[in-house]
This record gives C-alpha cells, sequence and structure tokens, in this order.
C-alpha cells in the first residue's frame, strides 16, 4: 500500500515540476545552466530518480522512505504555490 502512496506523490511531483519549468517564472532565469540543458529534462531526470530511490526503499520495507518523500511532496508543493501566487 505505501508503495501505491509513494507513486501517487511522484506523479504529483511530476507534475508539480512540469508546471513550474513551463512557467516561465523569472526565477527559472537565475538557476545554473545545466538546468537549462535539454529544456529542464534533466531535472526531470533527477527527480525520476528520487521517485526510484523512494520507491526502492519503500519495496524493501523501510516505510521511513514513503515519510521523507512524502515530506518532500509537501516541500515541493510548497515552493510551487509560492512560486504561482507571486510571493516569490
Amino acid at each position: 500500500m505505501m508503495i501505491v502512496l509513494v507513486f501517487m506523490l511522484g506523479v504529483a511531483n511530476f507534475a508539480l515540476h512540469k508546471a513550474v519549468l513551463e512557467s516561465g517564472h523569472p526565477l527559472l532565469r537565475r538557476l545554473p545552466w545545466y538546468v537549462h540543458m535539454l529544456g529542464g529534462k534533466l531535472t526531470l531526470l533527477t527527480e525520476f530518480i528520487v521517485l526510484l530511490a523512494a520507491m526502492l526503499l519503500t519495496s524493501t520495507g523501510w516505510a521511513g522512505a514513503s515519510w521523507i518523500y512524502l515530506g518532500y511532496t509537501a516541500l515541493n508543493g510548497v515552493s510551487a504555490w509560492l512560486i504561482f501566487s507571486g510571493k516569490v
């Protein structure tokens, strides 16, 4: 059950990440050059690696990985909200 939760959180993270990349926010222009490589797809690959690690750790019985990934998703959600609301 926890692995399904981690997967659903991963889908949310990808959606948030893609929305922020496509937002054209001025903050994105301040990021290092390697973030912009391949149109941001390198950062999506990093997002996938984090999701894969969380799913693998959860599948081995380490429930702490799912809680850490939940916190990571919450931080991504807050960050996206700050960007889209214009507070940053």
